[in-house]
C-alpha cells in the first residue's frame, strides 16, 4: 500500500517537482499557505493535527535572507515555531520526518568547505540561525528525522512548476535580456539539480534517521559558475564580459565557502554529479542544448 506523505510548501519548486516525479509511488498531502499560515503557528497545528499521514516533507520556509533580516521575529515564527509544532505533531503520530535545512548554516565558517554533516555550524545570518535552532530543536522532539542540508538546487520551469530563482535563470535573463549583471567573485557553493533528488527521493524517504548533505561537487566560484552556463548556453565571448561581470565588493571582507560534502549519502547509493554536468543535464533536458 503507498505510504502517505504530508508536504508543506507544496506549491515550491522542489516539492512541485518531487510530487510530479514521484506521484504513482506515493499519496501526497498538500499544504500551501491557503491551508496554514506559517507565521501563526497554530493554525499550522491544527492544519496538520486533522491529516492523516506516514511521513512529512517540511519544505516551507521564508529562504529570502533580507526580509528574515528586516522582520526576525516573523522569521521566527514561520521557520522555527512552526517547525517545532510539526515535529511535535509527527512525535505523537509515529509519523517520520524529513526536513528541509540549508548550507547556510555553514555562512559563517571562517575555514573553508566542503563541509561534512559533522562540521560545527556557524551562521550570520537570521535564516542560517534560524535553521540551526530548527535542526536542534527536531532532534530533541523527534527521533526519527531525516534532515537534508541543501546546496543551491536548480533547474527550469515546466508545466505548472514555476522554477525558483537560481544561476542558470540568473544568467538566462542577463543574456536574453542584454542586462549586465553581478555573481559574486568571493563565494563557493555547491549547486545541484533539482531532478536528482526528485529522481532519489523514494530512496531518502528510506534513509535511517540522521543529517544528510544534498550537493553535486563544485570548486568554482560562483561568477565562474556564471560564466560556464553562459558558455554552454552558446554565449560569445564578447556577450560574456558584456553580461556576466564580477561582483569584487560582495563579501570582500571574508570569502564565503559553504559547499557540502555528500559522501554519506553516496554510501546509501543516493549519488550527485557535478556542478558542469548538472547544467549541461539541464539545458538539454530543457532543450537549450543539442545531445
Amino acid at each position: 500500500m503507498k505510504k502517505t506523505i504530508l508536504v508543506t510548501g507544496a506549491n515550491g519548486y522542489l516539492a512541485s517537482y518531487i510530487m510530479k516525479l514521484n506521484a504513482h509511488t506515493f499519496n501526497f498531502i498538500k499544504m500551501t499557505r491557503k491551508d496554514a499560515d506559517l507565521s501563526d503557528p497554530e493554525s499550522v497545528k491544527k492544519f496538520v493535527e486533522k491529516q492523516t499521514f506516514d511521513l512529512c516533507f517540511h519544505t516551507a520556509a521564508n529562504a529570502t535572507t533580507a526580509v528574515c533580516e528586516e522582520n526576525p521575529e516573523i522569521a521566527h515564527a514561520i521557520n522555527v515555531e512552526s517547525t517545532k509544532a510539526i515535529a511535535q505533531i509527527c512525535h505523537q503520530k509515529g509519523a517520520k520526518l524529513i526536513f528541509c535545512s540549508t548550507e547556510q548554516i555553514f555562512n559563517g565558517k571562517e575555514d573553508h568547505g566542503p563541509f561534512k554533516e559533522e562540521e560545527t555550524p556557524k551562521s550570520v545570518t537570521v535564516y542560517g540561525k534560524n535553521k540551526i535552532e530548527c535542526e536542534e530543536i527536531i532532534q530533541q522532539i523527534c527521533q526519527d528525522t531525516i534532515i537534508l542540508r541543501y546546496s543551491w538546487m536548480f533547474g527550469l520551469s515546466m508545466p505548472g512548476i514555476k522554477a525558483s530563482p537560481n544561476i542558470i535563470v540568473n544568467v538566462m535573463n542577463a543574456l536574453l535580456h542584454q542586462q549586465p549583471t553581478l555573481f559574486t567573485v568571493n563565494e563557493k557553493r555547491c549547486m545541484t539539480y533539482a531532478r536528482h533528488l526528485a529522481e532519489q527521493f523514494e530512496a531518502i524517504t528510506e534513509l535511517p534517521a540522521g543529517t544528510y548533505h544534498v550537493a553535486s561537487y563544485n570548486n568554482q566560484s560562483t561568477y565562474e559558475s556564471a560564466k560556464f552556463v553562459a558558455q554552454a548556453l552558446g554565449a560569445t565571448p564578447e556577450a560574456i564580459e558584456q553580461y556576466i561581470l564580477p561582483n569584487h565588493e560582495r563579501y570582500q571582507e571574508r570569502f564565503r565557502d559553504y559547499r557540502l560534502d555528500a559522501e554519506k549519502l553516496a554510501k546509501y547509493g543516493i549519488t550527485f554529479g557535478t556542478f558542469e554536468e548538472d547544467v549541461l543535464q539541464v539545458l538539454t533536458d530543457f532543450g537549450w542544448r543539442k545531445k
